[in-house]
């Protein structure tokens, strides 16, 4: 055997035995490609990030079973103004440590959510002030109506303010900068399960709270997550027994997982677009071979790299059909989307040059893309297909693929030229996607994950003003504008629409969720 073949074997060994503690019949052992950023649940709103910590930090509302709204941490609320509303705490609950939940931690929490050097501020959007009233009540102080208020609070985290005292950790973590802080490394809240360990790269170990307010409806004691990048890896340990579930299935094996009486495929599509954002703001274009401009600030060059693209083919041939192209930036699932309004682009190379060409770049240009190599489903594969793509039209695109944790650091930067990112909507409704991505960026929420400085009045007036309608309809057709205004200007290129396998042993029964969570306590393993 040759030496490369052996060491890639004995590589294989080492991370099926790193996932194989001993295992029991109430041991979940979950594996995905992708690890987390940060154990600080204010830092990145990142969809494997948010997956983990919502095992342990809870919010004052969650999604039930089915996505409806349920009280979590606050028992009741109501509505004593339109900007105002009162939220009734759960009592007797306590963080991992013992210590009780108040509404100190509300308000600790709130301030924390909303520092800048945090992507997590979408989920307070709208909210002024969260006041005390006692220990178990606090007010909500809206500066408009907020149709969306009890959906975007599910993911504000709440954190121990004593605990957060204690360990000099009431700052969140800039994670773009590199920094570290207790929180990023440690955790405490009061949700089902204390995470009690992260091995960056390895491993997280999480057990059930059994002080929890709540009950589970599965099963399972411990959760092992595995982060494992190599697609045949994962499926070798699926097949070897070393793993309960893949949540991160290589689309290629999906047909012969199916097939194996071991096995079963929990299917179902995902809320999250993938698609390109190119530097739309920069007044020169970094990393490319044209000087004192940005092309990318041309709708026309921006309408070309999209005619290049062949979705149809990235279905076919990469994502072997477990992809609906796109047009629009927000999936099927989403309020707003609609078929009518998402068409994909089809693929013109005679148009896209002609294009180009009107645009003052007959022979093209040299940029660079940015691609993430293990968090969406064949990303790296895929932006090979599109720098192939956009060959074929003059556009040459020199590929860095890397691991999404320096990835996503260079995108905050705004080190980029143009990059892949996959976006998924936790609120399920498009204001989420339009305030968040699309929107100029400014402070606080609005723009907060905009790194390609996209900035359009249009945009920026409908989402303004979606943000405090509460007429349905009335807001639904600001959300159409939105959404349409961002298509036809091009403003990000969408690519596709995942849909999402998980595969299981059979003796695993779970919820599959749609925006990519998995949850532990809707979960057995026997």
């Amino acid at each position: 055997m040759r030496f490369k073949q052996l060491a890639a074997l004995l590589a294989t060994a080492g991370v099926l035995a790193a996932m194989t503690p001993a295992a029991t019949a109430q041991t979940l052992r979950w594996a995905a490609q992708n690890d987390i950023l940060t154990l600080d649940p204010h830092s990145q709103n990142h969809a494997t990030t948010n997956a983990i910590l919502m095992h342990a930090y809870e919010g004052l509302t969650r999604y039930s079973a089915t996505y409806q709204i349920e009280p979590a941490l606050a028992t009741k609320w109501t509505f004593t103004s339109p900007t105002q509303v009162r939220f009734e705490l759960r009592k007797g609950v306590k963080f991992h440590d013992g210590t009780p939940f108040t509404a100190d931690d509300v308000v600790f929490s709130f301030g924390r959510i909303r520092q800048p050097q945090g992507t997590m501020g979408i989920y307070v959007t709208g909210i002024s002030e969260i006041r005390k009233i006692d220990d178990h009540t606090v007010d909500f102080v809206m500066a408009a109506p907020n149709p969306l208020l009890l959906r975007n609070i599910v993911d504000f985290r709440i954190m121990s303010k004593a605990w957060s005292d204690k360990n000099n950790t009431a700052k969140v973590q800039d994670y773009k900068a590199k920094e570290e802080n207790f929180a990023s490394r440690n955790v405490m809240g009061t949700g089902a399960y204390r995470i009690l360990s992260w091995q960056p790269e390895q491993r997280i170990m999480m057990a059930r709270n059994e002080a929890w307010w709540d009950k589970t409806t599965g099963n399972v004691q411990q959760v092992v997550y595995t982060p494992v990048k190599s697609d045949s890896t994962r499926v070798a340990a699926l097949l070897a027994g070393d793993v309960d579930m893949l949540t991160d299935v290589p689309v290629q094996d999906l047909e012969r997982l199916g097939q194996d009486k071991k096995l079963k495929v929990v299917n179902g599509p995902e809320v999250r677009t993938i698609y390109l954002a190119p530097d739309m703001g920069s007044a020169e274009l970094k990393y490319a071979s044209v000087k004192g401009k940005n092309p990318f600030a041309d709708k026309r060059v921006r309408q070309a790299l999209s005619l290049a693209i062949d979705r149809e083919a990235i279905k076919k041939n990469i994502m072997r059909g477990m992809s609906v192209p796109a047009g629009l930036m927000v999936a099927p699932g989403v309020n707003g989307w609609t078929q009518q309004l998402d068409t994909p682009t089809k693929a013109d190379v005679a148009g896209a040059k002609k294009l180009l060409a009107d645009a003052g770049y007959p022979d093209g240009f040299e940029t660079r893309l940015n691609c993430p190599n293990n968090r969406y489903v064949n990303d790296e594969k895929i932006c090979q297909a599109v720098v192939a793509m956009w060959a074929r039209v003059g556009v040459k695109a020199q590929l860095v693929a890397e691991n999404m944790a320096t990835f996503i650091q260079k995108v905050q930067n705004f080190d980029s030229s143009v990059y892949l990112l996959g976006w998924g909507v936790a609120t399920y409704d498009a204001q989420y996607t339009l305030q968040s991505l699309i929107r100029t960026r400014t402070s606080g929420a609005d723009g907060n994950f905009n790194f390609s400085k996209i900035s359009d009045k249009e945009v920026d007036a409908a989402v303004d003003a979606m943000k405090s309608e509460t007429d349905v309809a009335k807001r639904n057709e600001l959300i159409r504008k939105a959404l349409v205004r961002t298509r036809d200007e091009s403003l990000t290129i969408p690519l596709h629409h995942q849909i999402r396998p998980w595969v299981m042993k059979a003796g695993v029964t779970t919820v599959h969720r749609s925006d990519d969570r998995p949850e532990a306590r809707f979960t057995s393993v026997k």
